[in-house]
């Protein structure tokens, strides 16, 4: 009883280690040449090409490592617990997490867990609102599934932002210019407001996936 243990003590800190030490530098280029041929292809029209590197994203292991990683350690609710009670997952645990996140894994459960409801205070109020949040197991899927479909859904939208944005922000100008209050702020705060409209409109939108990681 005693050497059973003393090995498991021994086994958490070789787990850690054994986490800690992964390429995870390689991993996150290995994912990101992935998703820039999702981009190229969705820029394309490719559907057919989209979907197969999609597959290819959803089954990589690099992809997994990483979507876990992200749940478990750099997401802001990462000791935040589901219905499973389940948070604050050791690095033995990642590892299964990593096993069970293949996709062939997810036929066999039909529903997904329900989501664990709090209500929490909506800002500057005394209201609350109700918040779902998922077990670990779900976000690290929805983790894995947002890498899939960003670069794709990207590509899709990234003309129309750049196309749209002069015209939401001539508009929102003509409408400051009728607007008597709006335009007494101006004239009040004539070096901010030129400043912030700015740079409102001309802020980046989505990831730029013609760069190197």
């Amino acid at each position: 009883m005693a050497d059973r243990k003393t090995s498991s003590q021994e086994e958490i800190p070789e787990m850690s280690g054994a986490w800690r030490e992964l390429p995870w530098r390689k991993l996150e280029k290995h994912v990101y040449r992935i998703q820039k041929r999702i981009h190229r292809a969705s820029q394309r029209g490719n559907d057919r090409q989209v979907e197969k590197l999609q597959k290819l994203l959803l089954k990589s292991e690099a992809a997994r490592l990483l979507a876990v990683r992200r749940v478990t350690q750099d997401n802001q609710g990462k000791k935040t617990a589901g219905v499973d009670g389940v948070k604050a997952v050791p690095p033995k645990e990642r590892f299964l997490m990593v096993r069970r996140l293949h996709t062939k894994r997810w036929k066999n459960r039909k529903k997904p867990p329900p989501v664990r409801r709090v209500w929490i205070p909506k800002p500057g109020k005394a209201e609350k609102r109700p918040l779902g949040i998922p077990t670990m197991m779900e976000r690290a899927k929805q983790a894995l599934v947002k890498m899939a479909l960003e670069p794709e859904w990207e590509a899709v939208f990234e003309p129309n932002v750049r196309t749209v944005q002069p015209k939401l922000a001539s508009s929102a100008r003509g409408w400051l210019a009728r607007c008597e209050p709006c335009q007494l702020m101006i004239r009040r705060k004539a070096q901010f407001l030129p400043r912030a409209v700015n740079a409102e409109t001309a802020r980046p939108h989505g990831r730029d996936w013609s760069s190197t990681l």
